[in-house]
């Protein structure tokens, strides 16, 4: 039962490394930007709401956000483990987290920062807006993202580092490269594959 928590700016690697780490652990990958945009892209009532937000680069609300995932983690798939990506972003919402997990019973065993230039940041994400046609990839509203996250979720790594469970992990380099720090991190905290775990 493995419960990750991947934190780091827009543009650093997340969604990816997300993928891959829920692959690796055998847990699902909860994104909130993934859900956020799912519901935009179906038009729901909460999609439309959290549009208006993610085009104008800035955070959707708590009072969305917490109930989305308490609903997310609460579904069967997640009673065994599950990877964060997106989710907590305020010390607000690391409260409403702790206060879920704690009625749970459980807490998380570890919190991964990625951390990458802002200027690759911007790079990488501009160049997505391209592949992707991302209104919110546009340069000026990466750089409010950025703003964003420095001013919002930045804090969480103080609180999580306080805790001893943040582990920072260089996410500039090749993919499989990035994977493999991270990997390597966790496994440094005692958290390993469910495959090498029973050998």
């Amino acid at each position: 039962m493995t419960r990750l928590l991947l934190i780091g700016p827009p543009g650093a690697g997340k969604g990816t490394q997300a993928v891959r780490l829920a692959e690796t652990y055998l847990i699902p990958d909860i994104s909130t930007g993934d859900i956020f945009r799912q519901n935009v892209r179906d038009q729901t009532a909460l999609g439309k709401k959290a549009k208006a937000y993610m085009d104008a680069g800035d955070n959707v609300p708590d009072s969305l956000t917490n109930e989305l995932i308490r609903h997310r983690l609460a579904e069967p798939d997640a009673e065994n483990g599950f990877l964060l990506d997106g989710y907590p972003r305020t010390t607000d919402q690391v409260r409403e987290l702790d206060e879920f997990l704690e009625s749970h019973g459980t807490a998380l065993d570890a919190v991964v920062e990625l951390d990458a230039d802002p200027d690759v940041v911007v790079e990488r994400l501009r160049k997505r807006e391209l592949e992707q046609n991302r209104s919110d990839d546009d340069e000026a509203v990466v750089r409010h993202r950025l703003d964003v996250y420095r001013e919002q979720t930045e804090p969480l790594i103080d609180v999580y580092a306080s805790r001893g469970s943040l582990l920072t992990v260089d996410a500039i380099g090749d993919i499989d490269e990035v994977t493999a720090r991270i990997i390597g991190a966790l496994a440094g905290r005692g958290i390993v594959q469910p495959d090498a775990a029973t050998r």
